[in-house]
């Protein structure tokens, strides 16, 4: 948020530009994904997937600013994929997609008896999400939090929102696309900057839903896959 720009993608955006392939690629793609340059003057060099943005069809990858300015744009990146088809075998009504499960690991998530428990910077209530809705699935991008209302904003935490940052999305279920569901969580990052358009903003790519009330969100300002990738 408060950035001057509409729609920023953080660090490298990643398109293979054969549609099909590509969108293989934004499938297999999880958060926290190791991304090694395997071309150019910065050949070797690894940094993470942070995100999907879906309409444009990019994944997001992070890399330190040295070797951000040893890169150029006809650069090629190879994406170690893992993470598509993970499940927890103690919860399977929460559908996992879009993180590397070595991240998963590092989020600070809690087992309880009433289910998981699960850092987040803010609690977004369900009227608040808007492009996106529709899609038939969430593995191939992200849906986007709402931020024409100024007061909603103050009030939801969503004005103070970063990249990478953990978000609670309330009585929502994204199993096969997003929709309202009373009751229903979902768990999403934040891969792209706030928008001026109607119906846009913050981007969130999902990586936890449940139909039932078994993810339980806990506010913590540190809930950013930055502090668990120790990246700056």
């Amino acid at each position: 948020m408060g950035i001057e720009g509409d729609h920023i993608e953080p660090g490298v955006s990643m398109k293979n530009p054969n549609e099909r392939e590509n969108k293989a690629f934004l499938a297999f793609s999880c958060i926290g994904n190791k991304a090694k340059i395997i071309s150019g003057e910065a050949k070797g060099r690894c940094g993470y997937v942070t995100g999907k943005h879906g309409g444009i069809d990019h994944v997001m990858a992070y890399f330190d600013r040295k070797t951000l300015e040893m890169m150029t744009c006809d650069d090629k990146i190879l994406v170690q994929a893992c993470g598509l088809g993970l499940k927890l075998l103690n919860h399977r009504e929460i559908q996992v997609m879009n993180i590397d499960p070595e991240l998963l690991d590092k989020l600070d998530i809690t087992e309880e008896q009433d289910g998981i428990h699960v850092p987040v910077a803010a609690c977004v209530p369900a009227h608040l999400m808007g492009s996106g809705l529709g899609s038939s699935e969430m593995m191939l991008g992200d849906y986007d939090i709402m931020t024409q209302d100024k007061e909603a904003n103050k009030l939801h935490g969503i004005d103070k929102l970063r990249f990478g940052d953990l978000v609670a999305v309330m009585d929502h279920d994204n199993h096969n696309g997003p929709h309202y569901l009373k009751g229903a969580i979902s768990i999403g990052v934040v891969v792209h900057s706030d928008s001026f358009t109607s119906g846009h903003g913050p981007g969130l790519t999902i990586i936890l839903t449940s139909r039932e009330a078994t993810i339980h969100p806990v506010l913590d300002s540190n809930a950013n896959i930055a502090n668990y990738l120790n990246i700056k």
